[in-house]
C-alpha cells in the first residue's frame, strides 16, 4: 500500500490534483482517528483531520518521497492537536456530559467490539478510566504513549512525527508510563 501512496503523492507533485483524494480516502479514518483520540472531541477532531490534510496537500512539495508518507501526515496532525489542546479552555474534559444527553459522556461515542453484556459494560468502564487517566497526562506524555499504545508507532516513527531526538522519545514513553501506571496502581 506505501507504494501505491508513494505513487499517488508523485502524481501530486506533478499538477494531478485528484490523486490527493485517494490519498485522502485512504487516510482520513486513521486521522480522524489519531485527532479525536487526542481530542477527544468529534467536531474539533474532524476539524483537526481536515485541516492536516489540506496542510499536507499546500506543502506535497516539502515532502521527501525517501519517507513514509504517512509519518509526514501523523506529525502534522499531531502538531495541529497539540496546539489545539495549547489553546482551547483548560475545564473541558472528555469525562464532562454532553448537552442535550442524559448522562452521556465523550467515551460513550468510542467504538467498542462485540462481547456479552457483562463483559462489554466490564471494559468500557475499563476503557473509559484509562482513557480518562492517560488524557490527565501533560500533553508530551500523553501524545507518545498515544502514538505508541493506540496508534502502534514504532520509536523511529514516533520520533518522527514529533520531530525529537529517539533518546528523547525513549525517556517520554518511559515517564509517560511511569506516570499512567501511578494513576492505574489500584486497578
Amino acid at each position: 500500500m506505501e507504494q501505491f501512496i508513494k505513487k499517488k503523492i508523485i502524481q501530486v507533485k506533478k499538477g494531478d490534483q485528484s490523486a490527493f483524494s485517494d490519498v485522502v480516502a485512504f487516510y482520513q479514518d486513521k486521522i480522524y482517528q489519531h485527532c479525536y483520540r487526542m481530542l477527544g472531541n468529534k467536531h474539533e477532531a474532524e476539524d483537526m483531520a481536515q485541516e492536516a490534510f489540506i496542510r499536507a496537500f499546500v506543502n506535497i512539495d516539502s515532502f521527501d518521497e525517501n519517507r513514509k508518507f504517512s509519518t509526514w501526515l501523523y506529525r502534522i496532525a499531531t502538531n495541529l492537536t497539540i496546539d489545539r489542546m495549547r489553546k482551547r479552555k483548560p475545564d473541558y474534559h472528555l469525562d464532562a456530559e454532553v448537552k442535550g444527553t442524559d448522562g452521556l459522556d465523550m467515551y460513550s461515542q468510542l467504538a467498542s467490539t462485540e462481547r456479552l453484556p457483562g463483559e462489554e459494560v466490564e471494559s468500557r468502564e475499563l476503557q473509559r478510566y484509562i482513557h480518562h487517566e492517560i488524557s490527565q497526562l501533560p500533553s508530551k506524555y500523553r501524545s507518545i504513549i498515544m502514538l505508541r499504545y493506540l496508534e502502534e508507532f514504532s520509536l523511529k516513527e514516533i520520533s518522527e512525527i514529533l520531530d525529537v531526538p529517539l533518546g528523547t522519545v525513549k525517556t517520554r514513553i518511559h515517564r509517560g508510563r511511569e506516570a499512567l501506571r501511578k494513576r492505574l496502581r489500584h486497578v
